[in-house]
């Protein structure tokens, strides 16, 4: 039965007043937020939020959500007014804006929203903007609104891409509401700002809405500076209250002539006030007014990248602006400089498309390297920065390393490295003579910009590096020096596989930094292990005896991160190595650690905590290994030929007692996985005891890993017709599904993501290969079950497996009628097809639900195209059942989340395209659905409360 107003409102303002309440319980908000999505889609709304909106009793909250619904309304309910009320709709919206013109403004934003958006779709308002200015131009009280509502018009006309409407009403209804208004609003504007008594709240307006419309390109520059607003906008920049939308105003208007054949005449005038402000940014700069100097580098900057060519073009004229620039850039407040970072780039860029350009360009790139290094310098003493601090020092340096590379695309990579050298050389030349304390900041910073440098290094070059790398030997011994020489040794190691003569001493220098006591010392070396073994592999060859026995001492000691780094260093110069020897070299390192686990977990009494983590730890640096060596293809070395039983038989064992270990079974599935990678057809004979023990894990833990590992045996082995093998393949199939089953009875699907998600993938690959295995299992019908639940989860991991299951079941080739009468058909395919007919038969109007509500609520938008194929097949193949369950679908699918005409629309056309056999035709109707469901749900999102 439906509601009196009265009662309308009431029930408004009762589920409001759950919001502002107390502290409510979770479930209670998000009714209340419900209740009040679904009422803003009804027509009774109109009349109830009128009231709301005028009424002077009515609270702020109620006039808040008014307005909103007004705003949302004519955004998408418009077609529900007649013409008489549309009137009336205006008369109201300009009623509230008057009476909101003061506050709150939350409220008067929305009313001015609501009223642009019914200007743009009401064809009969034919002079808009000049009836909301003579409505409230004149009086000083609504000035202010009338400003807010000019500032909001040009935004909502040009960026409210949810108004239905086509494409030529919108042109022509943007033409007359803004084009041919905007002399108007500049002589408006204008007449604002030299007004009497003019407040500094009026003048921002003034300024916010001039923006509005210049940014959406109604007003030009040309425009504007034939008025007296143009000089306007620079005079804010004098008074504290002005300055930043004045900032503002002035990027914008730089910006805007960024065509600057069109704008000479504009930019003549624009340049000469910008080189004018160049005192008062070194007055800001000496008075420390941060925001000031904020200001003033945004408005240079926006300069210097839209006239860079003009720049170079006219450097007598346009170049103070470069130093302008360049004098923000070396400001100590590091939130301002990057603001110059995008201008050097660009002007670097353009600069390298000159034969030639004046030599003050260069003077201003060595000064900015100079600027960039000085600001790289760590703090006096680090220790005093917070560890969020930190952090953002250390990822501004890498974005300053980038302006640095600008620096080596004008002047030359050469230039720059020297210019670092002797910065260091010069450094360390003062300690030595006595002459003051030489800091360690002043040997980093330039080393660091060397490592910053180095894609920019032509890795043959003989001049200048090796004086770099001679030099590091007589580096101090500080630590935050010793990390950042370690640190260019790994960005150079391409250079050195070309100067194999360094290696010697690198290769020590990098070992001994693992003996440092600063951590971050001992994690650049392993870093610069690493490279040097991925880049100079060839020549490391013989290093490898040393290597081994380096892990085997020095190893132990090392933090696990870094024992990674020389393990993946160690495994490319293996890679680099003949089959033969690689073999052998691999075996080596490799049975070492599995020979350490064995000692561990082959002890009568149970292993401690700490004895599993050094378990756990060889077993990621044996995936260290086998990910970088990958394979030795289809035939292995003699070395590795009787390996995979030795080495299985452990993690076997390893798995049998410890698998409950959740870390430990990650580690180890990981393991597996590269192993049956490397092994490949020679790991067949220990593959149907993997299954059966994977089996037995996944049932005593109910870890995903299990599952996960046991999908990749099958598609790594699916191919094979070893009966033994698909036996056990087949029970493992049986047992793990009845331990999902159970899992699901007692645990939240929520609540076990990933086992859903590694099941699907699982299921899947045995679809593929051996359908049987699940199509004629007693367990098909709740394997179906439970890929239909993972599609309730909002998980695109999930789902996207669930629907390839759904697809891979109803798209089998058992059910293709032309199967049915050909003589080849596999004589298993009846069975198939009477196997998924029931499964349909018993779920069919759960799965419809499930895929059709997932489609307009939670599934990803890239899932539309999975979504038609099913509804296709569901359609070819079971035209009467989907007839009879998809309204019954639709009607449950609530208005927040698709709109009722909506839903009439999909039935009609999708009833349409089945019923003239034009199955094809389904794909629109599904991407149709789900466009008007996005509104629908963009729409819910722009009004919760909640």
């Amino acid at each position: 039965m439906a509601q009196t107003p009265e009662e309308s409102i009431n029930s408004v303002l009762q589920a409001l007043a759950v919001f502002g309440g107390g502290q409510p319980d979770k479930s209670a908000l998000e009714k209340a937020n419900k209740w009040l999505q679904e009422f803003q889609h009804t027509p009774d709304s109109w009349a109830t939020c009128n009231t709301l909106l005028l009424a002077p009793e009515i609270d702020g909250q109620g006039r808040v959500f008014a307005a909103q619904t007004f705003r949302a309304k004519v955004t998408h309910d418009l077609h529900q007014l007649d013409a008489a009320q549309r009137l009336g709709l205006r008369d109201t919206l300009l009623t509230a804006i008057r009476q909101y013109a003061t506050g709150p403004r939350v409220v008067l934003i929305q009313i001015c929203l609501a009223l642009s958006g019914l200007a743009l779709q009401m064809k009969e308002w034919e002079n808009a903007v000049m009836d909301v200015i003579t409505a409230l131009g004149q009086d000083p009280t609504t000035v202010p609104a009338l400003l807010q509502f000019l500032t909001v018009l040009p935004e909502e006309v040009s960026s409210n891409t949810r108004i239905p409407m086509s494409h030529e009403d919108y042109r022509y209804q943007e033409a007359r509401l803004l084009t041919s208004n905007a002399s108007e609003i500049l002589k408006l504007l204008t007449m604002y700002a030299q007004a009497a008594g003019v407040t500094s709240t009026v003048q921002t307006q003034i300024l916010k809405c001039l923006r509005s419309w210049i940014n959406v390109g109604e007003i030009s520059a040309g425009m504007l500076a034939e008025t007296p607003l143009f000089q306007f906008a620079f005079e804010c920049l004098a008074f504290d209250a002005l300055f930043d939308p004045a900032v503002d105003m002035i990027c914008d208007l730089i910006h805007e002539t960024q065509e600057v054949d069109d704008n000479l005449d504009v930019i003549k005038q624009i340049v000469p006030l910008l080189v004018q402000l160049r005192p008062v940014l070194a007055a800001a700069q000496k008075a420390d007014d941060a925001d000031k100097v904020r200001g003033y580098c945004r408005m240079f900057t926006e300069a210097g990248e839209t006239y860079r060519l003009l720049v170079l073009q006219h450097p007598e004229t346009f170049f103070p602006i470069v130093e302008a620039i360049g004098e923000c850039a070396a400001y100590h407040d590091l939130d301002i400089v990057p603001i110059t970072f995008h201008f050097w780039y660009r002007l670097a860029q353009s600069i390298g498309k000159k034969q030639s350009v004046s030599p003050m360009f260069h003077d201003a790139y060595r000064a900015l390297m100079g600027i960039i290094i000085t600001h790289l310098h760590f703090p006096t003493d680090p220790e005093s920065m917070t560890p969020q601090e930190r952090d953002e020092f250390r990822g501004f340096r890498h974005v300053m390393g980038d302006t640095l590379k600008d620096c080596c695309y004008v002047l030359g990579t050469d230039v720059c490295l020297i210019r670092t050298y002797e910065m260091i050389t010069a450094a360390i030349a003062r300690g030595a003579a006595g002459d003051g304390t030489v800091s360690w900041q002043e040997i980093e910073a330039p080393l660091f910009a060397m490592r910053s440098m180095g894609a920019e290094v032509d890795p043959n070059d003989d001049e200048v590096l090796p004086k770099i790398m001679d030099l590091i030997p007589q580096l101090p011994a500080h630590p935050k020096v010793r990390y950042a020489a370690t640190l260019v040794i790994s960005r150079y190691s391409e250079w050195t596989d070309r100067h194999p003569e360094y290696i010697p001493f690198q290769l020590q220098y990098v070992s001994a930094g693992f003996d440092d006591p600063d951590l971050e010392v001992a994690a650049a070396s392993g870093q610069a292990m690493k490279y040097l073994c991925k880049d100079c592999r060839s020549h490391l060859v013989e290093y490898l005896p040393q290597l081994h026995s380096f892990v085997q001492t020095v190893g132990p000691k090392l933090i696990q991160d870094d024992r990674l780094q020389v393990y993946e260093a160690i495994a490319y110069i293996i890679s680099s190595m003949r089959m033969e020897e690689a073999g052998q070299a691999l075996r080596l390192f490799a049975l070492d650690l599995v020979q350490q686990i064995h000692t561990i977990i082959s002890n009568t009494s149970p292993a401690s905590k700490e004895e599993l983590q050094k378990v756990a730890d060889c077993l990621e640096l044996l995936e260290a290994l086998l990910h970088v060596v990958q394979s030795f293809g289809e035939e292995l070395p003699p070395a590795c030929q009787n390996t995979c039983p030795e080495v299985y038989v452990v993690l076997d064992s390893l798995i049998a007692n410890y698998g409950r270990h959740y870390f430990i079974s990650e580690r180890a599935c990981r393991v597996l996985k590269l192993g049956m990678q490397f092994f490949g057809d020679a790991g067949l004979p220990v593959v149907p005891q993997l299954v059966s023990r994977l089996s037995s894990a996944f049932d005593a833990t109910g870890y995903s890993s299990f599952i996960w590992i046991l999908g990749k045996v099958v598609g790594q082995y699916g191919a094979t017709s070893d009966t033994i093998f698909w036996a056990n393949l087949q029970a493992g199939y049986e047992a793990i599904s009845e331990k999902v089953f159970s899992m699901l009875e007692d645990t939240p699907p929520s609540d076990m993501p990933d086992v859903l998600e590694d099941y699907s993938h699982f299921v899947l690959q045995l679809l593929e290969y051996s359908p049987e295995v699940v199509l004629l299992s007693a367990s098909f019908s709740k394997t179906f079950q439970a890929n239909l639940t993972s599609l309730t989860l909002v998980h695109p991991d999930v789902i996207f497996p669930a629907l390839d299951f759904v697809y891979s079941v109803l798209g089998h080739e058992a059910l293709n009628p032309d199967a049915a009468e050909s003589k080849d058909v596999p004589a298993k395919f009846p069975l198939f097809a009477a196997a998924i007919r029931k499964a349909v038969a018993e779920s069919g109007f759960q799965m419809v639900a499930l895929i059709l509500t997932g489609l307009v609520t939670h599934f990803p938008e890239d899932s539309t195209s999975i979504v038609s194929t099913i509804f296709r097949i569901v359609a070819g193949l079971w035209p009467t059942e989907l007839a009879t369950w998809l309204p019954t679908v639709l009607e449950q699918v609530p208005p927040s989340s698709l709109a009722p005409a909506a839903k009439t629309q999909f039935l009609t056309e999708f009833g349409a395209a089945v019923s003239a056999g034009e199955l094809d035709r389904i794909k629109k109707a599904v991407v149709t659905l789900n466009r008007a469901s996005k509104r629908t749900r963009e729409r819910s999102r722009q009004t919760a409360l909640a």
